[in-house]
């Protein structure tokens, strides 16, 4: 629905656009009020929407400038230098902004840990095991309170545990403790 920008003045576009930029960093998004002459209700939704969702995935996706112009085809080559310039100059903050609403999905952070390893011999139900297993402690900061957590794993889930580890620290490779973790439980 970015074909719906074709009918804002060209000159009107930057302002509207570092707008909606401002609405994707969390600050105030545009109005409708001041666009009613322009869009309907419906068209100024959709075109909120879209222009929204191509700032995010253009910086989350690191798109290639060419891709985003080819996606902006149908808005004419003025519109779509716009929407270039303005993803250029503020990427970097969508970014952090994209990064913060990330982080913001869980108000809890790991602030220490400590893992110990067991040789289960049998069980109950099985005389000869022989099974490693991984306890592992976890203390987390929820809400300003500290909460202790203790897990038990064997080999299978250990290492989904690390899959899972690694994978949010290529994500996200600033985390500190979740970097220390992964190293302990790879022994590197």
């Amino acid at each position: 629905m970015v074909h719906l920008l074709g009918k804002l003045p060209s000159e009107e576009c930057p302002k509207l656009l570092h707008w909606v930029v401002d609405g994707v960093c969390g600050r105030e998004p545009p109005r409708m009020a001041d666009y009613a002459n322009t869009w309907t209700l419906v068209e100024w939704m959709e075109l909120l929407d879209s222009l929204s969702s191509l700032f995010r995935l253009a910086v989350g996706k690191k798109t290639p400038d060419e891709e985003v112009l080819a996606s902006l085809s149908d808005v004419g080559s003025g519109y779509g230098e716009a929407v270039l310039t303005v993803l250029r100059a503020r990427r970097e903050e969508i970014r952090q902004a994209l990064v913060e609403r990330t982080n913001n999905v869980s108000s809890s952070t790991l602030q220490d840990f400590d893992w110990q390893m067991k040789l289960a011999l049998s069980s109950d139900k099985i005389s000869s095991l022989q099974t490693p297993l991984l306890n592992l402690r976890l203390d987390v900061k929820e809400n300003g309170a500290l909460k202790p957590l203790s897990v038990e794993m064997n080999r299978e889930e250990l290492q989904t545990l690390i899959s899972s580890l690694e994978a949010a620290n290529k994500v996200q490779p600033s985390g500190g403790q979740v970097h220390a973790l992964i190293h302990t439980l790879l022994g590197y």
